[in-house]
């Protein structure tokens, strides 16, 4: 795993890290997922979540607030309440708060059964984890996803804030998405942000959580160094 720090502007803290898929050598994640089967889709999920957990019990500050955000795989998970046993587990052993987690599902991903997705997100709320759509605004479907789903937060695509502070009708849309998560109570990030531009334009749409290189790359188990950001001297040092 790679670690990526997600950003708190109210605090001026780090809020949490993404755990990110790699291989052995620090292989990208796309190299690694590419040889995931519908044979081995679950326990490669499995897998990559204790991992992520196990590394979070020996790398993260020792407090009670510093989130872990982990991807999963809806069409992975075949019945809630077992397939999170082994998360839970983990988050035993090594001391981990496994209210301090967060799954987090790609709209990239075709779903095979809406209905078993809102599922599983009742179930992980049941738990006392909580769920964020991840690439909002990219791949199958955007606005459907959220009104069957209502997570706990959406991480607007980058693609959609890509150059945002130039262009008008990029900063009407987020506007408007930030709205509709407002009115729906759910928090929003902004995701993949590169530039102070883009951040500056982002805040001033009310988004208060962010992730992107702009702030710092991911670091091969590792917790890297923040940069860019207020509080960064202070957030760097927790960390």
């Amino acid at each position: 795993m790679a670690f990526q720090p997600i950003l708190d502007t109210v605090d001026g803290r780090v809020w949490g890290y993404e755990a990110l898929v790699r291989g052995p050598e620090g292989q990208s994640a796309a190299s690694i997922l590419d040889r995931v089967t519908d044979e081995t889709r679950y326990r490669f999920d499995q897998a990559a979540r204790v991992k992520a957990i196990e590394l979070a019990g020996r790398l993260f500050p020792k407090d009670d607030r510093t989130r872990l955000s982990i991807n999963f795989m809806p069409n992975a998970v075949y019945e809630p309440a077992a397939c999170i046993r082994a998360s839970l587990e983990a988050a035993r052993r090594v001391g981990f708060e496994h209210r301090r987690i967060m799954f987090e599902f790609t709209e990239n991903e075709r779903f095979r059964d809406i209905a078993h997705v809102k599922r599983i997100i009742a179930e992980y709320r049941r738990q006392g984890f909580l769920t964020a759509l991840d690439d909002f605004g990219a791949g199958y479907a955007g606005l459907s996803l959220l009104a069957n789903f209502r997570t706990d937060l959406i991480k607007i695509d980058m693609d959609l804030l890509r150059g945002i502070d130039a262009d008008a009708g990029r900063g009407a849309i987020v506007a408007g998405l930030v709205a509709i998560a407002r009115g729906l109570d759910v928090s929003v990030l902004a995701e993949g942000v590169e530039t102070q531009a883009e951040f500056d334009a982002l805040r001033h749409l009310g988004i208060t959580l962010f992730q992107g290189y702009h702030f710092a790359k991911p670091r091969f188990e590792g917790l890297p160094e923040v940069a860019g950001f207020p509080g960064s001297e202070r957030s760097a040092q927790a960390a």
